[in-house]
């Protein structure tokens, strides 16, 4: 943490100490007003040195308060400046840098989610440090000054005070340690309850609700998990109580036990009672110091343990180099071969695997159609020739050399991609094509939008290319239907222009002709380069020069449309029961969507 303030606001912890020493200054002035006052009376001065003194505490108080505050203030700023430009940018990099294996790891993304955590707002570990930081050095300078004044009374009394303090507070710490030991039970029951809260608020799910009438099985669900909570709760609360029991039968034995000490001291030597309500307050200042310390650093503890979470995430080991590895010079005309040699594929924890034994040669310029049912391993497929993940066995070869020994990076840039789970940001048109902010060719994404069919309907736009999309982050962003996402998805890929081009279920949310509008859009854009078509539906087979049919993770079928219609195997059965869906709609009154009439 203090590497990380010195880098983003050296001033950090200095303020810090500054704080301390202004904080503990004021409490020691707190505790030497009355006694001074009272002093005066006893010594039956003037009403003018009373005043004097009273002001004068005043003066200090006010200037201590007043600095104490400026101070605070500003060390704020850096205290934030830590949290959100060092450490949640941080962690944002992580996520965004991380090896595409990370983000399927659970224990990755839970790890994630703790140190997101630690850092999502100013009461949070890395932020909140600082303040406990502070009031630790104060609690110290503060026990100290009081240990010391205590020492001229009786060194045992200090002891008791602080021992009677120390009981009260293991005894409590206890308390907060089996809530903590529980904190995954309270927080699984209050993950519910919000989950029912957002869900019964949602305008994703208002359709929903009010069709089938969900809201009396929200508010059963609300409720239920209410009771649970609560029922937590009150077993929580009840363990506090004894705690609470505890600290105060040990505030009345130490109350009472100084009480008898002090008023043995005055009967005895004659103790002024300025004197008296000194070492009174010093007492109970005294114990509040033991508190304080020993419960700062019982947060500083854990709150070094969510630190260390943050820090356990950043070092995360990396399954690839990105940024090592043999370079690759990006040439948009250049023609690639890939070559799938024996690749297994097995995800962690799985049982067996999803991809076996795939040897596949994809020659330059080549349109390859993967198919086949949900679940047959289509995807992964994918994954492993973009360089998303690496084989289980096998290898992948990339114009005859193993992709691992290439810059990951450069090997990335060799993809246009238009994947079934598309992102679309809440950023403006054109940056949503070009995917970035700076050194925009206007002219270049004009031209990619007409060729994804989308110009008509960005110049109907208020602001044109210039238009935000979505309304998460600006309201006068505007919503595209899932046809137009799709052709914004293709202008993207146009617009990279890279020499590969993969195409994963890119139709999925179209009707048969605006698909087979798209897969002509894709068919003009792929001339010449190796691309991979993959989808469960079969229109865009035609315009491939070879189809592979996987089922179970292995390649059951290979061969051009015609031919393996004649091979009546499992890509003839489902293009056969395709078509018979389509013409049935047909025989209802709609269009003929069928994948043959789709290619014609």
């Amino acid at each position: 943490m203090l590497r990380t303030s010195r880098k983003y606001a050296k001033s950090v912890f200095p303020l810090c100490i500054v704080l301390a020493l202004l904080s503990a200054g004021k409490s020691v002035a707190e505790l030497l007003i009355a006694p001074a006052i009272l002093n005066k009376i006893e010594l039956s001065a003037s009403l003018g040195s009373v005043v004097f003194t009273i002001a004068a505490f005043a003066l200090v108080l006010m200037l201590l308060s007043g600095l104490r505050s400026y101070v605070d203030t500003n060390a704020l700023f850096g205290r934030i400046a830590v949290r959100s430009q060092g450490i949640y940018l941080s962690i944002s990099r992580k996520y965004a840098e991380t090896s595409y294996p990370n983000l399927l790891n659970t224990d990755f993304l839970a790890l994630g989610e703790k140190a997101s955590a630690a850092c999502a707002g100013n009461s949070e570990s890395s932020e909140a440090i600082w303040t406990t930081l502070t009031d630790l050095m104060t609690s110290c300078i503060g026990f100290i000054v009081y240990l010391a004044l205590l020492t001229n009374l009786n060194l045992w009394l200090a002891a008791l005070v602080a021992a009677t303090t120390a009981v009260s507070y293991f005894a409590s710490k206890r308390i907060n340690e089996w809530g903590y030991l529980h904190r995954s039970e309270e927080l699984e029951l209050t993950k519910r309850i919000e989950y029912a809260n957002k869900t019964a608020t949602s305008r994703e799910f208002a359709k929903d609700i009010r069709m089938f009438g969900l809201r009396g099985w929200l508010e059963d669900l609300w409720g239920s998990t209410m009771r649970l909570y609560s029922a937590f709760c009150a077993k929580r609360e009840r363990k506090y109580i004894w705690a609470n029991i505890i600290d105060i039968v040990l505030t009345f034995l130490r109350n009472g036990i100084a009480y008898a000490f002090l008023i043995g001291i005055t009967v005895k030597n004659g103790l002024p009672a300025s004197q008296f309500l000194l070492y009174f307050a010093a007492l109970s200042g005294f114990a509040q110091w033991v508190v304080e310390i020993l419960d700062k650093l019982s947060v500083m503890h854990k709150q070094s343990l969510d630190i260390s979470t943050i820090r356990e995430f950043l070092d995360w080991d990396e399954p690839f180099d990105l940024n090592g590895g043999e370079r690759i010079a990006f040439e948009p005309n250049k023609q690639y071969e890939i070559r799938l040699d024996d690749v297994s594929f097995r995800y962690p924890k799985a049982d067996k695997d999803t991809l076996s034994h795939i040897n596949l040669t994809v020659h330059p310029g080549e349109k390859l159609a993967i198919v086949g049912l949900n679940g047959a391993g289509k995807t992964t497929l994918v994954k492993l020739v973009c360089g998303f993940l690496d084989p289980t066995e096998g290898r992948i070869l990339l114009n005859g050399e193993d992709i691992r020994k290439f810059n990951r990076n450069d090997y990335y840039a060799l993809f246009s991609a238009v994947f079934q789970e598309f992102s679309v940001l809440d950023v403006t048109v054109k940056e949503n094509v070009a995917q970035c902010v700076d050194g925009i060719d206007e002219a270049r994404v004009w031209q990619c939008i007409d060729k994804a069919g989308l110009t008509e309907k960005i110049k109907s736009l208020p602001k044109g290319i210039e238009t935000h999309l979505g309304r998460r982050v600006f309201k006068d962003g505007v919503e595209f239907s899932g046809g137009q996402t799709q052709r914004l998805m293709l202008a993207r890929a146009l617009y990279k222009n890279a020499p590969i081009l993969v195409l994963d279920e890119p139709t999925a949310a179209l009707d048969p002709i605006a698909e087979n509008d798209i897969y002509q859009k894709y068919n003009d854009m792929t001339h010449g380069r190796t691309s991979f078509f993959i989808s469960h539906r079969l229109a865009s087979t035609r315009f491939c020069d070879r189809i592979i049919f996987v089922d179970s993770g292995k390649i059951a079928e290979e061969g051009t449309h015609d031919e393996l219609l004649k091979n009546g195997g499992g890509y003839a059965y489902l293009f056969e029961v395709q078509s018979k869906y389509y013409r049935s709609d047909n025989q209802d009154g709609t269009s003929d969507g069928s994948p043959d009439a789709a290619i014609k």
